[in-house]
């Protein structure tokens, strides 16, 4: 198995992954932006793999997506989670599914709050045990903070929803598994992120001070930290949303 961490040149803070099963020339791109179309290609080429699925774990407000481009060029399948509505026709992921890639499966976590259609996926290389290892964790949880939940408005509901995707779903996963964030300091997709690219879920457990179990203290806690909102971001939402 292998995973390449990117981080994105024209937008340092944001991060990008390509991984996969090497032995059987198989992988999943995952948040590609415009700008890393070839990046992604070159990669491809360089590890001798195909890219099957490209995936964005949500609809982006912060930078134009390249996924449908990549995905166009690989031959790949374009993937979002089925709540999202844009106006291309795209494969729906649902909670639980799982993609193979060779000895690699990604099981589909679906984690609103930050979006309604806002997804996780938990990777597995079961050449070695059927245990989960990593979790490409979008802009649910990052290194030292949580994802904002005010970008598509309804902040207090959303909130909610994001407190209960981290504590029923993610933070029940085994302490081990790595957490490899969708971006990281200098976002304005989150207040406090660590310039850390990287985690577990012990670390967050003990140290990320906006997972406050209490829910209501919670909700208060990251409405009272919210950052301006993207620069462009509805021109952004607007082409990643255009057929």
């Amino acid at each position: 198995m292998f995973l390449v961490q990117r981080q994105v040149p024209g937008d340092p803070s944001s991060l990008a992954y390509l991984f996969g099963c090497g032995g059987k020339g198989k992988a999943i791109a995952v948040d590609v932006h415009q700008e890393d179309v070839d990046w992604f290609t070159e990669q491809a080429k360089l590890k001798d793999v195909d890219i099957n699925y490209v995936v964005d774990t949500h609809i982006h407000a912060d930078h134009i997506s390249g996924g449908r481009e990549l995905a166009d060029k690989s031959g790949g399948t374009y993937m979002l989670h089925e709540s999202s509505s844009p106006e291309f026709s795209f494969t729906p992921l649902h909670d639980g599914d799982l993609l193979t890639i060779g000895n690699v499966t990604a099981t589909v976590m679906h984690t609103p709050g930050h979006t309604m259609d806002s997804i996780c996926l938990l990777v597995s290389d079961n050449r070695r045990t059927s245990e989960p290892w990593f979790l490409i964790s979008g802009h649910t949880l990052f290194v030292g903070s949580a994802g904002r939940p005010d970008l598509r408005g309804q902040e207090e509901k959303m909130a909610g929803m994001l407190h209960d995707s981290l504590f029923n779903k993610i933070l029940t996963l085994p302490e081990h598994v790595e957490i490899y964030p969708g971006a990281q300091a200098g976002s304005v997709c989150g207040a406090g992120l660590s310039a850390k690219p990287v985690s577990t879920i012990a670390f967050e457990k003990r140290f990320n001070t906006s997972l406050n179990a209490d829910k209501e203290a919670f909700i208060q806690s990251i409405l009272a930290e919210i950052l301006p909102e993207p620069a462009d971001m509805q021109r952004i939402i607007q082409q990643n949303t255009s057929a």
